[in-house]
């Protein structure tokens, strides 16, 4: 392993800690303890790459988006008619929430409460999010169709109700499969009606 390996891989089992102190104990009760217990290292590790516990989940959920906004793109066929394209990347959403549906309900219910150090990395990621919507909607799938690429404004309230019914749906105990079909649903509904 090279020097420049080694930082990346402790920052994955610290993460990989982080992951599974919330999957235990949620990220309230979550202590620095319990993140380096699980990762199997120390304390000075830890402090090596991050500041406090926020900055670890910070981190973690800012790069966690990346890779489900990547999972999302390589599931989608821009080619594909844009009803195949909604339900690839809505099928790719919900595998990943079901992959790590503890770390989903930090992003969306603990994280806010992070107050304005949060605000940077929700605003990154809501901006990923909707670029990817612009992608997805600008493919030739979608201009077969006669569908224009959706605003912004609307890819914020379609991943605003994406978000919520996802919280809404792990906080109840369902199942996250359940939400595909009204997800699709919506997403087809505010795209034909786009000007």
């Amino acid at each position: 392993m090279t020097e420049r390996e080694q930082p990346q891989t402790e920052v994955a089992r610290l993460f990989d800690g982080l992951v599974a102190s919330i999957e235990a104990s949620g990220y309230r009760e979550t202590t620095v303890a319990d993140i380096v217990r699980a990762a199997k290292t120390s304390k000075r590790t830890f402090y090596a790459h991050f500041t406090s516990k926020d900055d670890c989940l910070l981190q973690l959920l800012d790069a966690d988006n990346v890779t489900m906004i990547g999972l999302i793109r390589d599931a989608v066929d821009p080619d594909a008619d844009y009803r195949d394209q909604i339900t690839s990347a809505i099928d790719a959403y919900v595998d990943a929430i079901h992959a790590r549906p503890a770390i989903t309900l930090a992003w969306i219910r603990e994280f806010p409460a992070l107050g304005h150090q949060a605000r940077p990395v929700q605003r990154r990621g809501m901006d990923r999010f909707t670029e990817l919507l612009l992608e997805i909607t600008a493919s030739p799938g979608f201009a077969r169709a006669g569908i224009s690429p959706v605003t912004p404004a609307t890819a914020i309230i379609l991943l605003g109700g994406l978000r919520e019914l996802t919280a809404y749906t792990l906080e109840d105990g369902g199942d996250i499969a359940d939400i595909t079909g009204p997800a699709v649903a919506a997403c087809v509904g505010l795209m034909l009606r786009e000007p």
